[in-house]
């Protein structure tokens, strides 16, 4: 018999074919998830928070890409025990009421989350050691309003400088404050501050060395967060919260939660990269409707021809003070980042 197969005989082959499991379009339901909020993310580890117990997870594999940040609201199925060792797998995230975000700088077309859910963002800066940096309020202002997020402008250190300086740039704009001092006579006992917090949950942003770990670790006496010092040669402070991490924001009685605050690392720099200029106005409705007559591709900044809100302030309809604070914040936007 000869070794050679005939044209007759490779027309008639059929190849062997693979088993395989016949492929489904049907996804898991995970009827018997349970819901569970991030509370701090470490190198691809997640700690949530469900029914009162921490829980470790890890991402399960279906969600790919999709990236899972502190606040987020999510499903988890597996060993939710919170026993030690045990580790328990996110399968779904929730869609998200807010989602705060930066970018490492202007031209960086990558966004960062930072917080998801948050209701407020509390702007942290020191009145003094540090001194303030109205360029980084801005623009976290903007995020703010970007987000949908109500600020808050908490000034610290209210020992060392007086903030009526700081404050009259940001009453025209509206923006709710808190002035706090920790040290020396007078010092606060927070409680306008903690006012502003309760039935939140809420942000911490600012440059290091402000003292946002300060006012959490008064805030939270069990949160021990790590507290830096400011460089006597720089002026900058250190970064001492690596990442950032939910709180419950204690009541009076022991297992009551006010609220919750979100601690997070010291930035040096705010990118908006992500904000549309044009969409800044729409956060301040009594000036967005004096814009409705605005030529195409208006901008609403300061060189802009026939701007409606030029035509407001010329008649008597805008304040002047208040137009030019929106006009800082827009300009914030296309200044370059620190």
């Amino acid at each position: 018999m000869s070794g050679r197969y005939s044209d007759q005989d490779v027309e008639h082959y059929d190849r062997p074919r693979r088993r395989t499991r016949p492929r489904t379009k049907e996804r898991p339901t995970y009827d018997d998830a349970v819901d569970g909020v991030v509370v701090t993310v470490d190198r691809g580890r997640f700690t949530l928070l469900i029914d009162g117990r921490t829980v470790m997870a890890m991402k399960a594999r279906p969600l790919g890409r999709k990236g899972v940040v502190v606040g987020d609201r999510v499903r988890v199925v597996g060993d939710v025990t919170g026993d030690d060792g045990s580790l328990a797998r996110i399968v779904e995230v929730r869609e998200r009421e807010t989602t705060l975000r930066r970018t490492a700088d202007d031209d960086d077309p990558v966004e960062r989350v930072i917080v998801a859910n948050a209701g407020q963002l509390v702007v942290v800066t020191a009145l003094a050691d540090p001194e303030p940096q109205p360029r980084l309020i801005d623009r976290a202002l903007v995020a703010a309003y970007d987000a949908g997020m109500q600020p808050l402008l908490c000034l610290t250190k209210a020992d060392l400088a007086d903030p009526e300086t700081l404050l009259g740039t940001y009453r025209s704009l509206g923006v709710p404050w808190v002035v706090t001092q920790l040290k020396g006579p007078g010092a606060s006992d927070l409680s306008e501050l903690r006012e502003r917090l309760t039935g939140r949950t809420s942000v911490l942003v600012g440059s290091s060395g402000v003292g946002k770990s300060t006012l959490v670790n008064a805030l939270v006496p069990t949160a021990l967060r790590d507290v830096g010092h400011v460089n006597a040669v720089t002026g900058r402070g250190r970064h001492t919260s690596t990442s950032a991490y939910m709180l419950a924001l204690p009541g009076p009685e022991d297992g009551q939660s006010l609220g919750w605050i979100v601690d997070t690392p010291g930035i040096r720099s705010f990118g908006l990269a992500h904000v549309q200029p044009e969409h800044l106005i729409e956060a301040f409705p009594d000036l967005d409707e004096m814009t409705e007559d605005c030529p195409r591709g208006c901008t609403h900044g300061t060189d802009e021809p026939e701007c409606g809100l030029d035509e407001a302030v010329a008649n008597g309809t805008a304040d002047p003070e208040r137009v030019m604070s929106f006009r800082r914040l827009l300009a914030a936007r296309s200044e370059p980042a620190y």
